[in-house]
């Protein structure tokens, strides 16, 4: 772990941030790697194996968005008018994005710039860690969470296809928002990490501004934050929900968001629980019919957040449950001792 820490530094400061989503998958994985180091390595590649369609379609879905205003002029107007009706009594008739950059934004870097831009980088990397720690603990809610996952990116693509909007800082640069610096990255700047939006800046470039509605970066962390929450003790829901209302602030302040796509984005994660939660049980009572049994196993009953139903029966010392898909007559006799 010290060797693959000291890589992930040199990388970060020389090439940049892993904010794409292959290059991320290379260090989580290494980092797996890394952390389980006494394990063979057919669990290694079974990791790669059942990762490998998830950053593909992350990779379609980044570079998908670039096509999504088939050169059509996108929404903006209508945004601007939802913020300031929400929040022109308090703004004076602005949108939050400029009454916030007029009362914080400063030629210099100020300590909630820093803070903003760690804030931003973590959206590129809380969920897949998440999910890599889901991978290695739990494969079946690991399962649950990638469902959940892949529908709301999914979701979101397909309506920046439907409705191409553009961001405050592309409003203003056409003149209907006065002006609006994009300042998510400015941060790193303060202690010399001139490289570490390398990969993130390329990636802004490349990609087409018609991504503002819903916002999936506010739409992420409340997904993660939701997804653990039901398992979480309640004197840490506090800091969880606090970082949702973090990464809104940087959205909005920054000039990526308007406070309208943060609450689309928010409906999109309810929709997104509601809809996938519905399929799973659905499909298991499917199942159980084909099945000719009184009803799914426990397995195969979830709640929000993938964990199972029922609790298991008690169990002999030393037996194991066979994971999801195998009977325990497959698995190896495992000691008691272990």
């Amino acid at each position: 772990m010290t060797i693959w820490a000291v890589a992930f530094v040199a990388a970060w400061l020389g090439i940049g941030l892993p904010t794409d989503p292959a290059y991320a998958f290379v260090w989580i994985w290494a980092g797996t790697i890394a952390w389980n180091s006494d394990r063979p390595w057919r669990s290694h590649l079974r990791f790669a194996r059942d990762w490998v369609p998830v950053v593909l379609l992350l990779a379609a879905y980044n570079l998908s968005r670039g096509f999504a205003d088939n050169g059509a002029t996108p929404h903006a107007m209508e945004l601007i008018v939802a913020d300031r009706f929400m929040f022109g009594w308090a703004t004076g008739g602005e949108v939050p994005t400029i009454w916030l950059q007029e009362h914080l934004y400063h030629p210099q870097v100020q300590w909630y710039d820093v803070a903003a831009s760690w804030v931003y980088f973590s959206h590129f990397v809380v969920a897949l860690a998440a999910a890599a720690v889901l991978w290695l603990r739990d494969r079946h809610r690991w399962a649950a969470y990638m469902r959940r996952w892949g529908f709301l990116c999914a979701a979101g693509l397909a309506t920046y296809f439907i409705y191409p909007a553009a961001p405050p800082w592309w409003a203003a640069q056409n003149g209907l928002l006065t002006e609006v610096a994009r300042i998510s990255t400015r941060g790193w700047r303060a202690f010399g990490m001139h490289g570490a939006g390398n990969v993130l800046n390329a990636g802004q470039i490349a990609s087409n501004p018609v991504a503002a509605m819903p916002s999936l970066h506010t739409a992420w962390a409340l997904f993660v934050v939701l997804f653990f929450l039901h398992t979480t003790r309640r004197r840490w829901w506090p800091l969880l929900l606090a970082y949702p209302l973090a990464m809104t602030f940087t959205l909005v302040y920054s000039g990526e968001h308007y406070v309208i796509d943060v609450l689309v984005g928010w409906a999109y994660v309810g929709m997104t629980f509601l809809v996938v939660g519905l399929a799973e049980r659905g499909w298991a009572a499917v199942r159980a019919r084909r099945a000719g049994s009184g009803g799914p196993p426990p397995e195969e009953i979830t709640g929000p957040d993938g964990t199972a139903g029922p609790p298991e029966p008690d169990r002999p010392a030393g037996e194991r449950r066979a994971p999801v898909g195998r009977s325990s007559a497959d698995q190896p006799a495992v000691p008691a001792d272990r």
